[in-house]
């Protein structure tokens, strides 16, 4: 009672500089509210989804400043019009910035430069001139980039701005630390100091584990450009978000009531300690939902009885309050031997997201069986992963389980050689995608 009172307290709305300042919205669910008893199973398994949603911003005089280091590889492979359409894109970028935002230009191939050292953007003319002279040439240090680019990012780091790198490659890193596994500790490291890395591919040459892997690792974006004429659009779509950030440095404690078993995150970086699961998220934007689902096993109580399954708890830094806001929230399951009750009981939305992530995982699933070379295996995983995504479909209607079936079928004949270059990139930015409920694309829509 305690909790849902404290939860209530902080729903109210309050007053800034006289204009109403809203907060982030924390929603708790299962995927089965109701749980069917009959059987012998003492215990079953469950799904909790952990939701929050960003409020929204009504105007850009309410957004806060932005910290950016804009990265962009100019080795030998980017020669021609990659680079042009590059410095195109960041040049329009820095357009839509204000006078009061940092900006930084950093330019890597066998070695980095920063062309552009971290200061606020107000002399668009000087910064743009800077832009129009790289030139491409030699190999790719990427990890050395990145690290530059943080460091410029460092000079004007402030809780109150919003602090990223993005950077642009299209190359495999060939100069300095260059595994997945290291780029992912650089994230990991970075996201610490509330440094996020949005991370683009262009084209086919790209390493997509260490790209994917940076980005989530660091609670940015990734996406594949197929064609560099998309990387303004690219451009765009990333700006949009850098400039709705609404929350900072989010931090997620689920606490499952005794009893309850926690399995494990679907797709998600968690710590999961005895009966806590612990999420950290970066950042998230206006009217952005971002969810997490906690796959769990819950003993079955008999018919007409209900539990606690947790309670769960959000601080973050809200970006137009400058203060730390606390939401609270609990979900309980009932418990039943009325097969029909249990359907009726199904949030729809709330079963399909949840699908989508187990969906996402057999996916992974059959990304690894492809790089195994087993392709026959790969196929079946991804067929079947279409024939489960289309019974929830026909079951619940929702129509991104048929777009994901549509995905699994498409993916399954695409496996051959030819066509894997292409095809497993756009696996890895889909289940990137499904992961972290990043919706646009560096591909032209259809």
């Amino acid at each position: 009672m305690k909790l849902q009172l404290f939860a209530a307290m902080l729903a109210v709305t309050m007053l800034v500089d006289g204009v109403q300042a809203k907060q982030v919205k924390l929603d708790v669910a299962l995927a089965h509210p109701v749980m069917v008893t009959t059987g012998s199973k003492a215990r079953a398994e469950n799904h909790l989804r952990i939701g929050l949603t960003g409020f929204e911003l009504t105007s850009d005089k309410q957004r806060k400043s932005v910290n950016v280091a804009i990265v962009i590889d100019k080795s030998g492979s980017m020669q021609g019009p990659k680079i042009e359409q590059a410095k195109q894109a960041a040049v329009q970028a820095v357009d839509r910035l204000s006078d009061a935002d940092i900006v930084s230009i950093v330019v890597y191939d066998s070695s980095v430069e920063v062309i552009v050292p971290a200061t606020k953007a107000s002399d668009r003319r000087e910064i743009k001139e800077k832009i129009a002279r790289i030139q491409a040439s030699g190999n790719t240090a990427l990890f050395a980039g990145v690290s530059k680019g943080a460091a410029e990012v460092r000079k004007f780091i402030d809780d109150k701005r919003v602090n990223r790198v993005i950077l642009l490659s299209d190359g495999l890193a060939n100069v300095g630390p260059a595994s997945p596994s290291e780029l992912e500790q650089l994230g990991l490291s970075l996201i610490k100091e509330g440094i996020t890395v949005t991370t683009m591919g262009l084209g086919l040459g790209y390493n997509e584990d260490l790209m994917t892997k940076l980005a989530m690792a660091s609670s940015g974006n990734h996406v594949f450009i197929e064609d560099a004429e998309n990387l303004a659009r690219v451009f765009q779509n990333e700006f949009d978000d850098v400039l709705s950030v609404v929350a900072q440095k989010i931090h997620i404690v689920a606490k499952l009531a005794e009893g309850i078993r926690p399995v494990k995150v679907l797709n998600n970086a968690a710590e999961i300690a005895g009966q806590t699961v612990t999420i950290d998220l970066g950042q998230l934007y206006s009217r952005q939902e971002r969810y997490f689902v906690v796959e769990v096993e819950i003993p079955l109580g008999s018919p007409g009885s209900t539990r606690t399954v947790a309670e769960v708890t959000a601080e973050y830094t809200n970006m137009i309050t400058e203060t730390t806001d606390r939401l609270a929230s609990s979900v309980q399951v009932r418990f039943s031997d009325n097969e029909k009750l249990a359907e009726q009981a199904i949030n729809k939305d709330i079963l399909a997201s949840c699908i989508i992530q187990v969906a996402n995982e057999r996916n992974r699933l059959a990304t690894q069986l492809r790089d195994a070379g087993d392709i026959e295996a790969a196929k079946k995983e991804l067929t079947d992963n279409a024939a489960y995504l289309d019974s929830y479909f026909n079951k619940l209607g929702v129509e991104e389980l048929k777009e994901r079936r549509t995905r699994n079928s498409l993916q399954a004949e695409n496996l051959s050689r030819e066509k894997w270059s292409a095809g497993r990139k756009l696996m890895l930015e889909q289940q990137f995608g499904d992961s972290v409920q990043q919706t646009y694309s560096g591909r032209e829509p259809k």
